[in-house]
């Protein structure tokens, strides 16, 4: 039952994300909110919906280092993400409620490669690869912000 719900929500994000693939355009106007990981912060984009959680940072070309996407579920649960049409390497980091790092997982640019959470989440941020590597960022970190305040 488990690999199906899994396989059924990576359809409904393939589908969406080939429909929105034909304009090769990166998505724009996001919210904007700040979050912060130790004393470092960072500029956050939130994914909101699943069409933005499909899309997400398909076709950037750039994006400045201090900068990411926050992906926001309406519940918790295990979180799987892939790179087509991707173009920057990023890192996933998949966040529990309190905003503790659950784990990182490095992304390679356009493949299909799943990248799980190894626990039910509610959020992933995805920074560009090696960030959260350079500022000595692991799994069990918190990361601080309005999303993960009770």
């Amino acid at each position: 039952m488990k690999n199906l719900l899994k396989f059924l929500a990576f359809i409904g994000v393939f589908a969406s994300a080939c429909a929105y693939a034909q304009t090769d355009k990166p998505q724009t106007g996001l919210p904007r909110i700040m979050l912060t990981a130790g004393f470092y912060q960072i500029d956050t984009e939130l994914a909101l919906t699943p069409e933005q959680h499909a899309i997400g940072l398909m076709f950037r070309t750039e994006m400045p280092q201090q900068n990411g996407m926050l992906f926001v579920f309406t519940s918790p649960s295990q979180q799987c993400f892939w790179m087509k049409n991707t173009i920057l390497p990023l890192t996933a980091a998949f966040i529990a409620d309190d905003g503790t790092i659950v784990n990182l997982e490095d992304m390679k640019p356009q493949t299909t490669v799943s990248h799980c959470s190894t626990k039910p989440v509610r959020f992933v941020l995805e920074m560009n690869q090696g960030w959260f590597a350079r500022k000595g960022i692991k799994a069990g970190a918190k990361l601080g912000g309005k999303p993960f305040e009770n």
